[in-house]
């Protein structure tokens, strides 16, 4: 995957890179039986206040659906082409079924135009494959897991992550997400084959401020600057510290490494390993 630069013929472009976007078609339209209109919140609930900040404007966008259940099992699909998603930081896959079916899945690294996927429990374990976690030999890169069978993928979904299989015990199987947590998943529940594609993403400078108000997003305002009324750092004479043991969010609850995972949550069972643990 490459990165594209910019010749620096204003001060934003400096700084600035984008995607190659290698083996996508960018001239396709997305499929419209596929599309779906997504209505803007700006951050709102449903009695209008604002529960997600810095959230607003934007371009104008429609949903993919992505098929992320693959239940048309036993049936080969040819890939059509790689498309850009703007709702997501990986490329999706238009793929066609036999009957003549169109579907969108994400893509996995090194998957492109031509080829065959399936989803099945015999499938052969290549990229973009669907299988019971019970049929993928250990060590396999995974991604797109299930954690409930018959729910649909739920984790390992963005642009350049990847699991790793790691051990059998009956019915459940260890995992290694991204993260570095080891959990336990049913080996009932599905997984796809390889790493989501697009790595490069990471690596992406925005570069000025507009950019990323074309994805949604509107500005951060430091506590420090605000009134004492609007923020626990806000208040003092010209440039005041936090006063405080640590920097805190607009709720005085601490900001940095605080823990906001339920003690009992039902699903602490299935973790062997936590992510910061050492």
């Amino acid at each position: 995957m490459a990165i594209k630069t910019f010749k620096p013929y204003t001060a934003a472009r400096r700084n600035m890179t984008v995607s190659g976007f290698d083996g996508v078609d960018k001239k396709a339209k997305p499929e419209r039986s596929l599309v779906e209109t997504l209505k803007k919140h700006a951050g709102r609930n449903s009695y209008g206040h604002i529960t997600v900040r810095h959230k607003g404007g934007g371009n104008k966008r429609k949903y993919r659906v992505i098929d992320f259940k693959r239940l048309k099992t036993e049936m080969p699909a040819t890939v059509q082409r790689i498309e850009y998603d703007p709702n997501r930081s990986a490329y999706i896959a238009l793929i066609q079924y036999e009957d003549n079916t169109l579907s969108y899945i994400l893509a996995p690294y090194g998957l492109k135009a031509g080829d065959v996927v399936v989803a099945s429990a015999n499938a052969d374990i290549k990229p973009g494959n669907c299988l019971p976690i019970a049929n993928i030999p250990v060590g396999t890169v995974i991604h797109n897991v299930e954690l409930q069978p018959g729910h649909g993928a739920q984790l390992v979904r963005s642009a350049g992550a990847a699991a790793q299989l790691m051990a059998k015990e009956g019915e459940l199987a260890q995992v290694r997400l991204p993260s570095g947590e080891v959990r336990y998943v049913r080996t009932n529940c599905t997984a796809c084959i390889g790493q989501v594609g697009n790595l490069d993403h990471e690596n992406v400078h925005i570069g000025k401020a507009g950019r990323k108000r074309h994805m949604g997003i509107r500005p951060t305002v430091r506590g420090s600057v605000m009134n004492p009324n609007d923020h626990p750092h806000g208040g003092g004479e010209g440039r005041a510290p936090v006063g405080r043991p640590g920097p805190v969010t607009p709720w005085g609850k601490p900001a940095l490494g605080y823990k906001t995972r339920k003690t009992k949550n039902r699903s602490n069972k299935f973790i062997v390993k936590r992510r910061n643990s050492k």
